[in-house]
């Protein structure tokens, strides 16, 4: 049988970075967060590791103390999105570590790695009102010592990573497999946190966990939207004001979609088609793609019928800024008020 995901390699990091060390080992079960500062309260500046052994013992540390290690990787740029993620773990887990590292093995236009927003700063205020416990910000040096040379191992997931994006952006995917691997490897037994907005790439890394055996229970969690359904992301601010009331049409297609599925259209090509439809009718996006899928293994099917097994999703380009979404068309209720997806609808601006 030829395995889904493949490691090539041709192939002791000092310990730096550590500001304070935890120390709440044996504190009792969390409350639940609240989103922003607690009335009364200066969040406390969370502890930031810079290098893999130093965090690495930190959380092997804590689960020798019988603690419980929730890990949230993220490239920086936090909104809300992350924070819930964040918050989650921080109800689940007893000591949540918050990763951020802008990963270039996943860029191919070096343009857009340029251009990706970097907010340490107001990104540990974030990390710290949600109440995680360690943010690990390595230099790129740290995770690819050879950098900006080739890395000489990488991690590649055939199949589910093969279309969609990994059509779109060849080697994304395997960027992104090698540095959540590295991130697995370093953060040991552990919950992560995925949103779905990219339900390809969470597909990508489950498929890469458990080829592994990597001891890493992973944990979905929906999409956090605009009021007009657009999905938050870290690229909205590159958005002005036309191309950021344009973009409301990729959730608009994927509403649109869903309800073609809901009232009986089980023809894969006539859904994709209305969905295309919508998204043509806003001339400032320019659709890559809008396709029906397994929610399994994502590949195209034939025919569609309501009720769970599959996805819609949804990729476009809206001046410069690339844009995904996704969504089950089983449960549409992810868009809260249908009201807010009509063209025009009002936003609360960028994100």
């Amino acid at each position: 049988m030829t395995p889904t995901t493949a490691v090539a390699s041709t192939t002791g990091p000092d310990i730096r970075g550590v500001e304070t060390a935890t120390e709440e080992a044996g504190r009792p079960a969390r409350r639940p967060p609240v989103s922003g500062p607690r009335p009364g309260r200066v969040p406390v500046q969370v502890p930031v590791v810079e290098r893999l052994e130093a965090c690495r013992q930190l959380l092997d540390d804590a689960r020798a103390a019988g603690r419980t290690v929730g890990l949230v990787p993220t490239m920086g740029a936090l909104h809300a999105g992350h924070r819930s993620l964040i918050e989650r773990a921080v109800v689940e887990c007893d000591l949540v570590l918050v990763t951020i590292f802008v990963n270039p093995l996943q860029f191919g236009d070096p343009t857009d790695i340029d251009q990706y927003p970097r907010t340490i700063d107001a990104d540990l205020e974030v990390v710290s009102e949600c109440g995680a416990d360690l943010v690990f910000a390595p230099p790129v040096r740290e995770m690819y010592p050879g950098y900006p040379g080739p890395v000489a191992t990488s991690v590649s997931v055939t199949g589910v990573g093969a279309r969609w994006e990994g059509a779109s952006r060849p080697g994304h995917f395997d960027g992104v497999a090698t540095v959540v691997a590295k991130l697995f490897a370093m953060a040991g037994r552990c919950r992560a946190y995925f949103g779905e907005k990219d339900f390809q790439q969470l597909a990508v890394v489950r498929r890469m966990a458990a080829d592994l055996s990597l001891p890493v229970d992973l944990v979905s969690c929906a999409t956090v939207r605009e009021p007009d359904g657009l999905a938050l992301s870290s690229r909205n601010v590159r958005l002005d004001a036309d191309q950021r009331q344009a973009s409301a049409a990729l959730a608009r297609a994927l509403r649109a979609g869903a309800e073609s599925i809901s009232s009986g259209e089980y023809r894969t090509d006539v859904v994709e088609r209305r969905m295309a439809q919508v998204v043509a009718a806003e001339p400032l996006v320019d659709l890559d793609y809008a396709a029906v899928v397994s929610s399994d293994d994502l590949e195209p099917v034939d025919s569609v019928r309501p009720g769970p097994g599959f996805r819609l999703l949804i990729a476009a380009r809206v001046g410069s800024v690339r844009l995904i979404d996704n969504l089950d068309p089983a449960n549409p209720g992810a868009f809260a008020n249908p009201a807010n997806l009509e063209p025009g609808a009002p936003s609360k601006g960028h994100h």
